[in-house]
């Protein structure tokens, strides 16, 4: 019992290391490394999402003839078995999103050529799906659930490019193209955040692939992780214009209120994948004729540091974005999942070569020799 007494309880594990990692860090100073690779880097040099793949699961950058291989053979990927076509049709267009993606990833795994083989080679396959139809699952149920045709993916188009094209259902522009790319490189991965931990927590118990990517999307859902962007949209559609925004925020704050897309678990400053957020945003909203959304936006983030201090994170300026891309609030999330599975593959396939099982312990704080009694005593 008293080795009980003695555990320390860190609540959300915060600054516990849980595992050793090579493919993501995150710096509390507000820093953002891929591999070894600043982020700001990576954005300067605008490094594509196949690139950035392609580093994540194997440390180093592609050749010419690696990363063309890696985006034939992802696009190639981008189609979905009929049977999990005909579960899409089937699905109450009330569902969320992140609901139907949740749950046709599962369904994926059964349909999956290499169903119950778990060898390294076969993994590698499962992330090329996984990369390849987790956007695709996306397309397809915004396609059905909008009574659309549904779009196949088009050879020269880029991966990133083809999953707007395919959501969209119409060309896109340069702004477009360049912004989903740069978008999709962005939320790639971040470190051990809760999404990725429970996809390793999984992976540590060495089932499927698709197992622990559904445990993934099951948990950025959560409007705590991947789901504040929607929070953020909403928000902002709350608000008529920029002069009411320091009522509003003044109000959440009186309600003390949780203001979406602001603050971060682990930067001490601002989250570095936001200030590139934050440029992409003011050009497209200049260029989809939204400029006033931009200001308010603004607005928000100058009231908010006057107030409490904090900084925006990723979720602030990715709603706007995706606002600008024209879509749906209900798909925010959505995207991020299609952007993340990059980071979660790699770290699944990661935590398979470890081969140890996550299993903290916890600190109790119940009772001991209770004694039980009877039913008719009670």
């Amino acid at each position: 019992m008293k080795s009980n007494e003695n555990k320390v309880v860190r609540r959300g594990l915060r600054d516990v290391a849980a595992a050793e990692t090579r493919i993501s860090h995150v710096d509390p100073p507000g820093k953002l490394y891929y591999s070894g690779y600043n982020i700001n880097e990576l954005s300067k040099h605008d490094v594509s999402y196949e690139e950035t793949v392609y580093l994540l699961w194997h440390d180093k950058f592609p050749n010419q003839k690696e990363l063309d291989h890696l985006r034939k053979e992802l696009i190639s990927e981008m189609i979905l078995p009929k049977q999990v076509i005909k579960r899409l049709k089937g699905i109450s267009p009330e569902v969320h999103p992140m609901d139907v993606l949740r749950t046709t990833v599962s369904l994926l795994g059964e349909n999956d050529p290499d169903y119950g083989d778990n060898s390294e080679s076969a993994n590698k396959r499962n992330a090329i799906r996984l990369v390849a139809k987790v956007p695709t699952i996306v397309t397809y149920h915004h396609r059905i659930r909008t009574k659309q045709n549904i779009v196949t993916p088009i050879e020269e188009l880029s991966f990133a490019e083809n999953f707007l094209y395919m959501f969209l259902g119409r060309s896109l522009d340069e702004i477009e193209r360049k912004t989903i790319d740069r978008y999709m490189m962005l939320l790639a991965d971040h470190g051990l955040n809760a999404s990725t931990f429970a996809a390793r927590v999984t992976a540590s118990t060495q089932p499927d692939m698709y197992s622990a990517i559904t445990s993934a999307i099951g948990t950025l859902k959560g409007p705590l992780h991947g789901g504040a962007s929607e929070r953020v949209m909403r928000m902002l559609d709350q608000i008529n214009d920029e002069e009411e925004v320091e009522a509003y925020i003044q109000g959440m704050l009186d309600d003390k209120k949780r203001i979406s897309g602001f603050g971060h678990r682990v930067y001490r400053k601002e989250d570095p994948r936001s200030k590139h957020l934050q440029k992409m945003s003011k050009k497209m909203c200049r260029y989809t004729n939204l400029e006033d959304l931009y200001k308010k936006s603004l607005r928000i983030e100058q009231t908010v540091q006057k107030k409490k201090g904090i900084f925006p994170n990723v979720d602030f300026y990715d709603a706007l974005v995706l606002k600008c891309l024209d879509i749906p609030i209900e798909y925010f999330t959505a995207f991020f999942a299609s952007a993340r599975v990059s980071g979660w593959t790699a770290h699944v396939m990661e935590q398979y070569k470890d081969k140890i099982l996550i299993r903290p312990t916890s600190k109790y704080m119940g009772g001991y020799e209770r004694k039980i009694i009877p039913i008719e005593k009670r």
